[in-house]
């Protein structure tokens, strides 16, 4: 595999691509010309209001609660690294790795925008960790998404002081170790660099943004999956008919009838069976509608994170323009929270009608002529009898977890900070709800492609077809009960990897 292209950041032009790049392809990551100038212009005003001793949030005075207590210019180092030290207070398993570097991604690329005061020396050691694979160890949990996600930051921060924990070259180590290992020197960090670290929404964005470009591979899959459930229990194609979906243009489910239509074009399945009946189940049925309104959601949650990926987010901000630092509320993760909290609502949904199609599947009243629980010698054998069960639990959980985290606020900082978002615990969440839609719809191809083995010989659609031979190169039918965990778990590599997309889009081109 080639090496991604390196990614030039210049605060405006970062996209879900490049992220990824950077995130889990190992791309690496460059400084435009104007970012270096309008970093220099910016830390260089910072310095000389320490001189002067000017009053400035965070730079002169204390945080939170603590700013009417002034800090003199001797200090005011140590005031930025005290500011680290005590806010690196994570607790829980350290996130993926993928998702810190997401995060200092999206932290370096709102802070070369020129309105952070730091220097270009610190922000070259958050580009070298990138560049050299250098992952700060940071526990999940801390952030309640104001004030920026000062909890999580902290962490990255303080590793680049050479303190804390951080994961190098296959190994976890002590970040002083790993510093001397890549020929770094520990971080001294200047007036306001504590501040401009760990005071934005990288954290709650970059875990969010994974969470939505991996959904865009989903919503595909559920299509893919749907359809081999509809040949599965030989259901009827009207439904898809794009004179229905024209009278009611909504882009998302226009979109997923099209997609229908496509891939069961040429079932034999199809067509044998379509006089049996004028009408299935909703699950079946009004997949457009469903699939379709989860797909307007997310486009509408994309376009938010990405402007938040692009965006400066910590406090003050300095506009060096007019000499002026001014104390705002770019640091609440309220535009994200929402729009994460929508995203759960809306992956929730495909797992929520992917288990009620399981259900038909393994119900002989309801699945159309399929052996009970889809495996001969039933009774004897129990077949998929229990994979609907672990859909319905997994379903259920995800009914708890799409309650809006947006809803709540803890004040903290003595009531300073009075309302925060808890937009960290949305993105988080909102990533736990998509990881179980995954795992719904493996359980659905498996047992949807079962089912289709038992219409054999007669042919599947022209994509449909693609996706059930790519999946039985990796899970084969099963003609007796057997050790079922390998298979499952085979199953939903396959959705969460893409392959279905893949091997459905080669066959008739890219899907909408």
């Amino acid at each position: 595999m080639n090496s991604p292209e390196p990614i030039v950041l210049d605060g405006h032009s970062l996209t879900f691509e490049k992220l990824i790049d950077v995130a889990r392809n190992g791309a690496q990551v460059l400084l435009s010309q104007e970012s270096v100038t309008l970093i220099n212009r910016a830390s260089s005003l910072i310095e000389n209001w320490v001189e002067n001793n000017r009053i400035v949030y965070g730079v002169t005075t204390g945080f939170g609660d603590l700013a009417t207590v002034t800090v003199d210019s001797p200090r005011a180092r140590l005031l930025q690294e005290n500011l680290i030290r005590s806010h690196a207070v994570g607790v829980g398993d350290p996130l993926p790795e993928d998702a810190v570097r997401a995060i200092m991604l999206l932290r370096l690329n709102g802070l070369i925008r020129g309105h952070s005061g730091i220097t270009i020396e610190t922000l070259s050691q958050l580009v070298d960790f990138l560049n050299l694979g250098i992952t700060p160890v940071v526990p999940e949990q801390g952030s309640v998404g104001a004030s920026g996600d000062l909890c999580p930051l902290s962490h990255i921060a303080i590793a680049m002081m050479g303190e804390g924990e951080v994961y190098f070259r296959g190994e976890r180590m002590p970040a002083d170790a790993a510093l001397i290992r890549a020929g770094l020197k520990r971080v001294r960090l200047h007036p306001k660099e504590g501040l401009a670290l760990n005071n934005g929404t990288a954290a709650l964005t970059g875990i969010g943004a994974l969470a939505v470009y991996d959904a865009l591979t989903l919503e595909k899959s559920a299509d893919i999956i749907g359809a081999l459930t509809l040949e599965a229990l030989h259901g009827v194609p009207y439904a898809f008919d794009e004179r229905t979906h024209v009278l009611r243009p909504h882009k998302g489910q226009l979109d997923v009838a099209r997609n229908m239509r496509r891939l069961i074009e040429g079932s034999e399945i199809i067509e044998k069976y379509k006089g049996s009946r004028v009408q299935d189940a909703y699950s079946l049925r009004c997949m457009p509608q469903v699939h379709g309104a989860s797909r307007d959601a997310l486009a509408y949650v994309k376009e938010r994170v990405e402007t938040e990926m692009n965006s400066v987010t910590d406090n003050p901000l300095i506009f060096p323009d007019d000499e002026e630092a001014l104390s705002g509320g770019n640091f609440h993760g309220q535009p994200i929270a929402l729009a994460m909290d929508f995203f759960a609502i809306a992956i929730s949904e495909f797992g929520s009608i992917s288990e009620r199609r399981c259900a038909r599947m393994v119900d002989k009243s309801l699945s159309n002529g399929l052996p009970p629980f889809i495996i001969d010698d039933s009774g004897v054998n129990s077949g998929f009898m229990i994979t609907q069960y672990t859909a319905a639990a997994v379903a259920s959980e995800n009914k708890t977890l799409a309650h809006p985290a947006s809803v709540d606020s803890i004040p903290t900082s003595a009531n300073q900070e009075d309302h925060v978002s808890m937009g960290y615990w949305a993105s988080f969440k909102g990533t736990r709800v998509l990881r179980n839609v995954e795992r719904i719809l493996g359980i659905e191809a498996m047992d949807s492609c079962q089912g289709i083995n038992y219409s054999l010989p007669l042919s599947l659609g022209k994509g449909t077809k693609a996706a059930f031979e790519a999946y039985r190169e990796k899970v084969p039918f099963l003609e007796k009960d057997t050790y079922l965990h390998p298979y499952l778990s085979a199953s939903i590599d396959i959705v969460r990897s893409g392959l279905l997309v893949e091997a459905v889009e080669r066959e008739i081109g890219p899907l909408d």
